[in-house]
């Protein structure tokens, strides 16, 4: 019942202090709930969002599929219509935290003939049905934060279905939003980390200085944050004004990504061969936990559509340029 500029500074805060938050925030509350918010009944309101609010269950998102990677409209997942049910059968990949969730929220093919973006509908399930297999996906870091889904007849209520059917692009790309440009990557993540290469920088300044490109890509790294924290809430206010998000979200999370990736980077500098430590390590101290940040980052530029889809979209969508 509160609103977004006091949903934004509870996200500010909570990014700070809280590493959970920052790694589950953005799928839970980022794309799952945006997605019922803005197309939900008021009954599946009722019933999803207040265990999401609570922390009660996690969600996840299930979109990816073999074949469907940034071309979405090239999946094939079927949920076929069998009086007040759907029957799901198929596979989706890279499911982020897939492994832990309790339900997901995906994209499905409801009519078997259809091509492309045609066709698709948004359905929400329990990942404990039957006829579900999850199998965890190992990250660089080792940690199973992905996963494959497998569908094997699967019975969904019709009811659990968001918006109309084969509305389900529509409900995606308005969502794709929140994930790229909003919630997913709180600011107060980039900024804690900001800080941290702040505080890095000052223990290690004496080596730190033998290269003078590693002081200016401290400086650029705490203001890029404090930039996309502004851009952050300035989208917000917008919001509340009742305007939407736009194409602009790929100038988003092209600039997180890779602003990600400067921060750990310039830290596995600072730190030299220090920085091949993980966080387990006995002498690891306090910087084991760069080594960890440095291989996730590798995957922003990749995830919530690559990066490569982002600059096609701001190219087409932004700068009114022809298709490639």
């Amino acid at each position: 019942g509160l609103d977004m500029e006091t949903e934004c500074l509870g996200a500010r805060e909570l990014g700070r202090t809280s590493p959970a938050f920052r790694s589950v925030a953005g799928t839970n509350i980022g794309i799952g709930s945006q997605a019922l918010v803005l197309f939900g009944t008021e009954e599946q309101k009722q019933k999803w969002l207040p265990g999401i609010a609570a922390g009660d269950y996690i969600s996840s998102f299930a979109l990816t599929e073999p074949e469907a990677g940034s071309d979405a409209g090239s999946l094939r997942t079927k949920a076929v219509r069998d009086g007040d049910h759907y029957v799901i059968n198929g596979q989706k990949t890279w499911s982020t935290r897939a492994v832990w969730a309790d339900w997901l929220f995906g994209l499905f093919r409801t009519e078997p003939e259809s091509q492309r973006h045609h066709g698709l509908t948004f359905v929400l399930l329990p990942l404990n049905l039957p006829g579900i297999t999850i199998r965890p996906i190992r990250q660089l870091n080792g940690l199973p934060g992905f996963a494959e889904i497998f569908f094997d007849n699967v019975r969904v209520p019709v009811e659990n279905r968001l918006g109309g059917e084969g509305e389900g692009w529509k409900i995606c790309m308005a969502t794709a939003g929140f994930e790229r440009g909003l919630m997913l990557r709180s600011p107060a993540r980039f900024q804690q980390t900001a800080r941290q290469l702040v505080d890095l920088y000052r223990a290690h300044q004496d080596s730190a200085d033998s290269d003078p490109g590693v002081r200016d890509a401290v400086l650029k790294s705490w203001m890029d944050a404090e930039a996309y924290a502004l851009a952050t809430y300035r989208t917000a206010s917008r919001l509340a004004k009742g305007g939407q998000i736009g194409a602009e979200a790929s100038t988003n999370k092209i600039f997180w990504s890779e602003l990600d990736l400067l921060m750990h980077e310039t830290a596995m500098s600072i730190l030299g061969a220090r920085g091949e430590l993980m966080a387990h390590a006995p002498d690891a101290g306090d910087v084991g936990h760069w080594l960890d940040g440095f291989l996730f980052a590798q995957a922003g530029p990749i995830y919530a559509g690559t990066n490569e889809i982002q600059r096609n979209i701001i190219a087409e969508r932004m700068l009114g340029l022809p298709r490639a």
